[in-house]
C-alpha cells in the first residue's frame, strides 16, 4: 500500500474577513509544487477564532456556500483532499465544522465535539456529536478540532474487524502561544497511545483580541518521535511523506492497540 503525502499550511487568518483569509492563503498553496494527498489548513482559517457568528458564519450551501466552493477548486487543482474548519450555520444553529473535501468535489463534515467554554464557544457554537474517519487513497484519516486535543477518549483508536480505526489523527487549530507546552505534549500523547501518525497544524499571528499563536505545527510519528517540525510563529508551508511501512512494522513488533480497554460513549 503506497505512503500518504501530506501538506500542512502553518499560516494566519485575517481576523473577521473570509474573503481576504481565502486570497491570503492562495499564495501559500499556490506554493505547493510536490505531489500531494492531503492539504490541512488551521482551524477557523477564514475568520479566525471569533465568536461573532451573525457577521461571520457562512450559510451552509452544498453548491453555494464560498469557502466549500474554493476548497473544492483547490483539491480538483491539486488532486488531493483539501481539509479545514470555518464557521457556520446551519438550520439555524452555528458549528464550528471541520470540510473534508475530495478532488471531485464531495465533501465530508465535522463538527467540533468538544467547544472551549473558557472562552465562550458553547455560548455560541453548537457541539457535534459524531466522530469523522475517512478512508482516502488506502489510509484512514481521524479529522478533529483544536480544543478535542484535550480529551484522549474521544479520538481513542482501537481495534475494529481486526484492524484499527485510523492510521492517521489529524488536529486543526486555533491554540494561543500562551499554551503552547500543553499543545506540543499532548500531541506526542495521543501518538502514543493510539499508535497513529498525529499531524497537527496551528495557526500563527495575532487575532482581533490581541492574542498571539505561535504555529508549532508538527508531523509526529506513532513512536512519539517528530519527523517535522515548522518554525514557531512563522508562515510556512510544508509536505512530508507518511511512510505505511514504518507504520505497519511498528503495529506488528508492538501491538499494544489488542490490549486496550473496550469502552461505548453514553
Amino acid at each position: 500500500m503506497s505512503n500518504l503525502n501530506v501538506t500542512i499550511i502553518q499560516a494566519s487568518a485575517i481576523w473577521e474577513d473570509a474573503a481576504a483569509s481565502r486570497t491570503h492563503l492562495d499564495t501559500f498553496l499556490r506554493l505547493i509544487n510536490v505531489p500531494t494527498d492531503l492539504v490541512v489548513l488551521p482551524e477557523m482559517f477564514t475568520t479566525g477564532f471569533s465568536m461573532q457568528t451573525e457577521r461571520i458564519a457562512e450559510h451552509f450551501d452544498a453548491e453555494k456556500m464560498e469557502t466549500l466552493n474554493w476548497m473544492r477548486q483547490w483539491a480538483a487543482k491539486l488532486n488531493a483532499v483539501v481539509a479545514g474548519s470555518v464557521s457556520v450555520e446551519d438550520r439555524g444553529c452555528y458549528y464550528n465544522r471541520l470540510l473534508w473535501v475530495r478532488p471531485n468535489g464531495g465533501y465530508s463534515k465535522y463538527d467540533k465535539r468538544h467547544t472551549f467554554t473558557f472562552a465562550g464557544e458553547h455560548e455560541h457554537y453548537q457541539s457535534g456529536s459524531s466522530l469523522l474517519i475517512e478512508e482516502w487513497r488506502g489510509w484512514k484519516i481521524c479529522p478533529l478540532i483544536c480544543y478535542d486535543l484535550r480529551f484522549p477518549v474521544w479520538s481513542r483508536n482501537h481495534i475494529v474487524n481486526d484492524e484499527p480505526l485510523y492510521d492517521v489523527l489529524i488536529y486543526v487549530a486555533s491554540w494561543p502561544e500562551v499554551r503552547r507546552e500543553p499543545w506540543k505534549k499532548l500531541l506526542l500523547a495521543r501518538a502514543i497511545e493510539n499508535q497513529a501518525y498525529v499531524v497537527a497544524v496551528n495557526r500563527v499571528g495575532t487575532d482581533g483580541n490581541n492574542l498571539p499563536y505561535s504555529g508549532d505545527s508538527a508531523f509526529i510519528h506513532p513512536k512519539g518521535e517528530y519527523i517535522h517540525q515548522l518554525t514557531p510563529s512563522k508562515e510556512e508551508v510544508v509536505t512530508m511523506e507518511l511512510s505505511r511501512l514504518d507504520l505497519e512494522d511498528f503495529r506488528k513488533k508492538f501491538p499494544v492497540l489488542k490490549d486496550a480497554d473496550a469502552f461505548t460513549f453514553k
